[in-house]
Formats: structure tokens, sequence, C-alpha cells
């Protein structure tokens, strides 16, 4: 998972937005899982989903540490920690990434978590990704 978490953070860097409305890819890769997942397990199980796995991280990545999810399931105090932090900020997104997939699989599978992040990446081919990956 934690390859995956890599390759669709570099997927969204080498994909901005040409109106830059979410952000940096953390942000947006953060944001298109949220969207995803939220249709499978809804707002609420999301957000408990994403706890768990900043709760995780944590533990790997102490600059993690001001990093708390808020109600709605958004990580508040990461951009920060990104901007402050380039090298650190980068290994932070992708481990937490990385959790939240490895959560997903183990609660609803392999197969079923690749459908949910194809739903967020259509336009990429989430199966290749994944055979790279060494997920499939």
């Amino acid at each position: 998972m934690l390859d995956l978490a890599r390759r669709l953070l570099a997927l969204e860097a080498a994909n901005p937005p040409e109106d830059h409305s979410y952000g940096g890819e953390a942000t947006r890769v953060y944001e298109k899982l949220r969207i995803s997942l939220s249709k499978f397990a809804g707002a609420e199980g999301f957000t408990a989903l994403m706890r768990r796995a900043l709760a995780l991280a944590k533990a790997d990545v102490p600059a993690l540490r001001c990093a708390e999810v808020g109600p709605d399931g958004s990580i508040l105090g990461i951009e920060a920690m990104i901007i402050q932090t380039a090298d650190r900020g980068v290994e932070a997104t992708t481990v937490l990434t990385a959790y939240l997939l490895t959560l997903l699989v183990t609660f609803i599978g392999e197969r079923l978590t690749l459908r949910l992040v194809q739903d967020a990446w259509p336009e990429s081919s989430i199966d290749a990704i994944a055979k790279q990956s060494g997920t499939s």
C-alpha cells in the first residue's frame, strides 16, 4: 500500500489542476479519497477511518503530531507541516495515505479498495498502477 500511496501522489504531482483549486498533490489525493470513500462509508465512517490512519501514521512520522482530523474528515495542520518540511511532508502524506489504504484493505479487501481508488482516479489505470506496485 505504501507503493500505491506513492503512485497516487505522483499522479497528482504530474497532473496539477489548471485552476489550482485543490492545493498541493497531498491535498488533492486526500480530497479525492475522501469523496470516494465517503460515498461508500459515509462521512462519519470516513472520518473514523482517517482518525485511525492518522493515529497509526503519527507513530511512524513524528512530524504528524501537529495534525488532527476535523469533524468533517479534513486534516488540520498538515498543509503547514508540508510547507515547513518539504521532505518530511512528502513522507508524512505518503505514510498517512498508505495507512488509510491499508485499513481499507483490512476492512473491505484489496479488490474493493482498488475499486474505490479507481473511482477516485477514473482517468488513470489503477489496475496498471496496482500491478506496478505489486498489490494485485
